[in-house]
């Protein structure tokens, strides 16, 4: 089953107990957010017993479960509040640990022989701890990446203070069991763990003089780039185009005819075919003009 985040509401909670012609008979009505931790364990062994015994989709299935999650906010309360201060809205820590808590209450067994709340804490402060590592990085890079850099560190501590000195990429990798090659695309990904703005102000001066920016030393000036708008205001006006004009069009400029062959192919002198180009060409530069006047 899916796992999907129940938020308490103010309804109350069935609390199934006893065996009965229908499998279970309400012993009594008990609300799950108001069972104190204490007590929770115990009402927690018995709403896992008797989850066991009930149809996976059904109401009363749906009821007890619920129940239990419900019951064991408080392991999820609990295991936010050590991550307190990281920066993160507390919320968004409770509702990621609350994840783990389904996913903990969906997979225990009372076969186990082991307490709920020591089985499912893991799956809590595992889940809140992933939430962190997906969304701490400045850049985002494949988990495997992230994982790798953060065996790259281990590894990198540990020879240096083997070392007394910057390992290699090549005695990362061997300590490693990985390839060099993976070691450099570790530390290249490490690099998207931070980022800085565009605007960032560097030491130095300027290009004019001023305060330099981190965006005055990247980057190159691409005129291709220029040509994108020219692209596509121009389109809709070749659309407009005749297809003898397109056709002379084509021929001109793209198999690099000359005047002299387009008007053997048309049938026409070459200065009638040197008239056709310029006015063709005029209309095409009016029609972009007047669009960049419109803007």
């Amino acid at each position: 089953m899916k796992p999907a985040v129940t938020r308490p509401g103010t309804r109350r909670v069935e609390y199934f107990t006893g065996t009965g012609a229908d499998g279970g008979s309400l012993a009594q009505a008990v609300d799950g957010r108001s069972v104190a931790p204490r007590d929770a364990r115990e009402l927690s062994r018995q709403f896992f017993q008797r989850l066991a015994g009930l149809e996976e989709g059904t109401h009363e299935y749906q009821y007890a479960r619920n129940t239990l999650i419900e019951m064991n906010m408080s392991l999820v309360r609990f295991a936010a509040g050590r991550f307190r201060g990281r920066g993160n809205d507390m919320e968004d820590i409770v509702q990621t640990g609350m994840i783990g808590l389904i996913k903990a209450i969906d997979r225990f067994e009372l076969s186990r022989e082991v307490e709920f709340t020591s089985f499912a804490l893991p799956y809590i402060v595992g889940e809140i701890k992933r939430f962190f590592r997906d969304t701490t990085w400045a850049v985002h890079v494949p988990r495997r990446l992230q994982e790798l850099r953060v065996e790259l560190a281990k590894a990198r501590e540990e020879l240096s203070s083997r070392l007394d000195r910057e390992p290699t990429a090549a005695e990362l990798a061997t300590l490693m069991n990985i390839s060099e090659s993976e070691v450099v695309e570790g530390q290249i990904a490490a690099n998207g763990y931070h980022s800085s703005s565009l605007d960032a102000a560097l030491t130095g001066d300027g290009p004019e003089g001023g305060e330099a920016v981190l965006a005055d030393f990247i980057g190159v000036e691409e005129n291709g780039l220029r040509l994108v708008e020219d692209f596509h205001t121009l389109a809709p006006l070749m659309a407009e185009l005749s297809d003898r004009d397109r056709q002379i069009i084509h021929m001109r400029f793209v198999e690099e005819a000359t005047q002299a062959e387009i008007g053997e192919r048309l049938g026409c002198s070459q200065m009638h075919v040197s008239r056709l180009i310029k006015r063709i060409l005029s209309k095409l530069r009016e029609g972009m003009l007047g669009d960049l006047d419109r803007v």
